[in-house]
């Protein structure tokens, strides 16, 4: 079988998780290159793996949309979801672009790509903090993509360079369980400024993940009878895991940003609506998110 030719990924949010990935892609010899709705000069970083591997540098060039003359057939979006349509929309796609989605939450490119594209999400549970200068690998944990179907000739070459990277034929539910940790720990932890251990600490704020996990479960188990719920104890040990940590929740709303409700608890309640399930404390905790 010839040698497949690794892609060239046009990468849409060089944040921490996004240029971890970079560092992958790069590693595995894909081509990638970040794009910025206006001009700006390459983009050099270090990244530091707590692992003792030390540091490496990564210089990523960076165009603007109207720049690239061909229509994008690899496209890479790991922005925070408030601006992935802000991002995407200027961007012209070929008919059939891959599309590997990195984010948090559900359903931020819905209605925003080709028919034909092929839409690949990735789930991740590494964790990265730091600046823009500066990213402090703190775990490469397991990370998951899927679509339902096989995985592309380009996938094999990649998962020997990304750490812990498996295809997946069960990608939803990897999804579903991430976002039901993020539903109970990002909005409690940031309408409360408390890091991620205190929800385990506290027995009212815990009593409230309870309540949300409780919520999510019977939601998921609506969309879908296999979903096995009792999800508390899964998220309980995030929280443990990531008990000194600061949810990007929390960050968001410490530095006045825009947060990712919108895809987390707030798609768990466009489903309610949508089956007729009521979650009374996802509302609440959007609404006091949004009224920030």
């Amino acid at each position: 079988m010839p040698e497949v030719q690794p892609p060239h990924w046009v990468l849409v949010g060089a944040g921490h998780i996004g240029t971890l990935a970079a560092a992958y892609l790069r590693a595995a010899g894909h081509g990638v290159t970040v794009i910025r709705r206006a001009a700006a000069a390459p983009i050099d970083t270090t990244l530091i793996f707590a692992d003792g591997r030390g540091t490496q540098r990564l210089r990523l060039p960076v165009t603007t949309p109207e720049s690239i003359a061909k229509p994008i057939t690899y496209l890479l979006v790991a922005c925070k979801t408030p601006y992935t349509e802000a991002a995407v929309s200027p961007l012209r796609l070929a008919d059939t672009a891959t599309v590997v989605r990195l984010q948090n939450g559900i359903g931020s490119l819905d209605n925003l790509l080709p028919g034909g594209a092929r839409l690949i999400d990735a789930v991740t549970t590494s964790a990265v903090k730091g600046t823009p200068e500066r990213h402090e690998v703190v775990a490469e944990n397991a990370t998951w993509f899927g679509d339902g179907g096989a995985a592309p000739q380009w996938f094999e070459g990649l998962a020997r360079h990304w750490p812990h990277l498996e295809w997946t034929g069960a990608i939803r539910q990897r999804q579903w369980q991430k976002l039901v940790a993020n539903a109970a720990i990002n909005p409690l932890t940031a309408l409360h400024d408390v890091p991620n251990g205190q929800l385990l600490e506290d027995e009212t704020l815990h009593a409230r993940m309870a309540a949300i996990v409780r919520e999510a479960d019977n939601l998921l188990t609506a969309l879908d009878s296999d979903w096995p719920g009792d999800s508390l104890a899964s998220v309980e040990a995030v929280a443990r895991a990531t008990a000194g940590n600061t949810s990007s929740m929390r960050a968001d709303v410490q530095r006045g940003a825009t947060t990712e409700i919108d895809a987390i608890n707030g798609w768990l309640l466009e489903q309610g609506a949508r089956l007729g399930v009521d979650l009374p404390i996802n509302r609440e905790v959007c609404s006091a998110l949004w009224e920030r």
